[in-house]
Parts: C-alpha cells; structure tokens; sequence
C-alpha cells in the first residue's frame, strides 16, 4: 500500500500534460449478428422437457468470441419454447449457469413460458476465472488489456457480448423464434450484461437488469490500489472492530467472509502496480477505473436509447456497492425507472449478514412478470417515476415528504423509508445501514403524503419512497429516486 502511494503521488502531478490512449470497449454489431462464426455444437436436440411436457427444449455450445487470436469462448446455451403453437413472438435472454445440461426456466421466466408462449434463452454466464480454460481465460484477459489498453478485454464487455450472441443463436431457429420484441434481464454480473447488450444491441427492446450498476462502478475503481485512502481505512477499521460485536447489524464473524469476497471481486481487475509497470500514465490508470465499464453505464446513453425506443427499469439495493451512485442518479436523473429497495443488499455469505439479498425477493421477481406484461403485450402501465418533494422542520425535526406521479398513477401500497446518517458508498458498513419505514397517505390524484419525526443529533437522512401497483394480475414494485436531506 505504501508503494502504491508513492508511486500515485509521483503520477498525480503531470497528469494534465499527459495523453490518455485508454480504448472504451466497442462492439463489431456484424459479427455479434453473424451465425456463421457461432460453430454451434447441439448437445441435445428439441425434446420435451421431463419436468414440463408442455415445454420443448433445445442444448447448444456456441463461440460467443475469439477474444484474442487462437483464444475462442464457448458457452452452453438452453432454448425454451412451447411445445404447441407457432413461433414465439416474444423472447427473454437470461442466465443459466457454465453447465452442459438443459437449464429449466423458473420463476416469472418460466410463468411467461408456460401461460404466454414466450420463448426463453438462456447462456451460461459466469465470473471470467470460471470460463474455460480455468485459471488461464482471466490471466489472458488482463494481459491483454495491459498492453492494448482496450477495455473489450474487460469483463462487462464479454458479459454483454454473450447476451447478444444468445440472441443471434436463437434467431438461427427460425421455426421456433420469429421475436419483435426482446427483454434482456439478469442480476449482477448478468445484470451488466442485460444493459450492454441493450444499449449496443437494436434488436433488444427493453432491459431489466438487477443489482447492476447505472451510473458508477461497481465495487470502486477497475484498477485495484485506487480506492481513496479514507475509504479503505475505514473498511479496515469496520473488519478490525467486527469480534467487539459494536456493530448490531453485522455478525462478529463476518470479516473473513468479507475479505474473501472482496478477493474474488478483485481477482478479475488489474492493479495499479500492473498498469503502473505496463508503462501506463496517470491519466490512463485514472480512466480506466471508470472505462471498464462504459459499454453498461446506461446514463451515458439515454437520450439515443429513448429515440430508439428501448424501455428499461432497474432493480437495486440501498446498500449495495455493486449499485453505488444513487443520490447522484437522483440528482441528474430523477425519472429514471427503478425500484430502490430500502436496506437491499447485492449478496454474499449468509454468515456476512447478508440478509436482503435483492435478487431473491419475490417483489423484484414480480417486477420480471409485470415488466414483460407490460413491454410485451401491453396489459398494465410501466408507471412513470414520482416527482418526490421533501421539507425538513428543524424546529420540530419533522420530515414532510409529497410525492407526485405525473401519470395520475395510483398505487396500492405506498411507503417512505429513511435511514438516518448513512456511510459513503463503496464501504462495507454501508452495505449495513438501518433503514425504517412509515406508510403514505393519499392527499389527491396520484399524490400521496407522509412525515415522521427525527431524533436530534442526526446530520443527515437518506429517504426513498416506495410504492406497489397492481393491475392486470401483476404487481410492479418501484420507487422514487433515492435522495438525501441535510438535517443541519
């Protein structure tokens, strides 16, 4: 660590003279659509699925890329359709895990499959050092970024890549997938992939990723030794004091399994001593903690996106580093669509405390179905973004709190959550912050009230409202943006 230091501190003072070669990651959309260089392997045949009769089923292996000469990777991909009927009009690329075996669809995938004859694809997306070759797929990668400084050797690239490689698969089975519409969706690392696809790819009408990132980087800058200092001090000072058990949220025994998972987040990142010995500047180093994850960062994109006609809507945690950034997603986008669950976490260890893990509640889950209802067929509302509205009483330390739906929407369920002094993003004790609620109340047309008394001493307080609509047998779960109110 105090190498690094130094040698930031020797980097830091000529950066502005300095010319950045850094290459955000881009993709050649002729040969993402080209069949001809998948070199499918069917590994099972259309058959019907044992556990679903009404369901058809078809294995493959497909080329997703030669990443770099002599280096292909090859992914499972499962296709589902129905067993009767004529080509699926609408079709949902998702996930399944790096196995050669039919994956089955389940949850709202699997509901749409069954009740409305949508098709499901599924590739078997996985962190780089699980892809084949092991141990060596991952190494090769930084290597190649390192001296390229091309950031398609980065794994968000490969991650939209394999979703729009699913997708030219598919349309190969003409007799099965005729799509006019196509949602991408996925959760973390698929999450990722959900959005580049959909921002690179026309043929993909609407995202809804998961736990993915919308404005920052996931889990602090690419390049690993670039954290700012306080932060990993007092990630260092939250692991160090976990065995005093000061700490009401968060297991004693959970340090190691932070530290473990921080490792294998750290294991797909280049570090700054490898930059630094590659011959890169500090401009470089400093762009590329960010560059890596362009080809996702949807806020970069929205204006095309929304001339194009692509619908989306996240699903994130408050407490989340995967997701960070969300006051400033707030600020400059405040209708964007989402659903920020209050005190949702990414994932890990149920031994860390990981109690609220966002991709496994049944809401977020309903959100896939009323999504699809609504981007498919039409049958309910996405339902716009409120406007939310905050005034802080310092004398009776009351927050008052108006949202307002600017398409008289109304939903059933409405509450406002807060949480009082919260830690920056990218810091462990964040992922752990309390949050409580209060409920809303209707006060007019599409707007709704509510206000709770603070305890004195708070400097600030983080507030979001949620809301649940329900119409045409569905439920959509979403959210104001989450905001911040200073108390002093």
């Amino acid at each position: 660590m105090k190498l690094f230091g130094a040698l930031l501190c020797l980097l830091i003072v000529p950066v502005a003279s300095l010319r950045s070669e850094i290459l955000a990651g881009r993709y050649d959309m002729a040969a993402v659509r080209d069949p001809a260089t998948l070199e499918t392997k069917v590994i099972e045949d259309w058959h019907p699925s044992a556990k679903e009769p009404s369901i058809r089923q078809k294995l493959i292996e497909i080329t997703v890329c030669e990443w770099w000469p002599g280096q292909k990777v090859r992914l499972p991909v499962t296709f589902s359709a129905p067993v009767a009927g004529g080509p699926c009009k609408q079709v949902v690329v998702g996930n399944q895990a790096l196995v050669t075996k039919t994956a089955l669809p389940t949850g709202s995938m699997l509901r749409l499959l069954k009740e409305q004859g949508v098709g499901i694809v599924l590739i078997g997306m996985v962190p780089i050092d699980n892809m084949d070759p092991v141990g060596r797929l991952d190494v090769g990668m930084k290597e190649h970024l390192l001296k390229s400084k091309d950031m398609r050797f980065a794994p968000a690239w490969i991650w939209g890549l394999s979703d729009m490689r699913a997708l030219t698969a598919a349309l190969v089975e003409k007799e099965v997938f005729q799509p006019q519409k196509v949602i991408a969706t996925g959760g973390s690392k698929r999450g990722v992939g959900a959005a580049a696809a959909g921002i690179a790819d026309e043929r993909f009408t609407g995202i809804m990723p998961v736990v993915a990132p919308i404005i920052d980087s996931p889990g602090g800058p690419y390049v690993e030794g670039m954290m700012p200092q306080e932060l990993v001090q007092m990630d260092k000072d939250f692991i160090d004091s976990l065995p005093t058990g000061k700490h009401p949220n968060t297991p004693s025994a959970a340090g190691p399994a932070l530290v473990y998972r921080q490792k294998l987040r750290s294991d797909e990142r280049i570090t700054f001593k490898q930059a630094y010995d590659a011959g890169w500047s500090a401009e470089e180093i400093k762009q590329a903690c960010t560059a890596a994850w362009e080809v996702c960062r949807i806020t970069n994109y929205l204006p095309a996106l929304k001339k194009r006609g692509l619908e989306i809507f996240y699903n994130e945690g408050s407490n989340d580093n995967v997701s960070p950034g969300l006051l400033e997603l707030g600020k400059r986008f405040p209708d964007f669509p989402l659903y920020v669950i209050p005190g949702g976490q990414h994932g890990g260890a149920k031994e860390a405390g990981f109690l609220k893990q966002v991709g496994g509640l049944p809401d977020v889950e309903e959100n896939l179905y009323a999504f699809a209802q609504h981007h498919f067929f039409g049958t309910r509302p996405l339902v716009a973004t409120p406007k939310v509205v905050p005034h802080w009483d310092k004398t009776a330390h009351r927050l008052s709190v108006t949202v307002t739906f600017p398409d008289h929407a109304e939903p059933q369920q409405n509450d406002l959550w807060y949480s009082l002094d919260r830690h920056p993003d990218y810091t462990l004790q964040m992922e752990y912050d309390a949050w409580q609620s209060v409920p809303l109340s209707k006060t007019g047309t599409g707007v709704y009230s509510g206000e709770v008394v603070l305890p004195e001493g708070s400097s600030t307080v983080d507030l979001v409202s949620v809301h649940g609509h329900a119409a045409a047998g569905s439920t959509l779960t979403l959210s104001g943006p989450l905001m911040r109110k200073e108390l002093r």
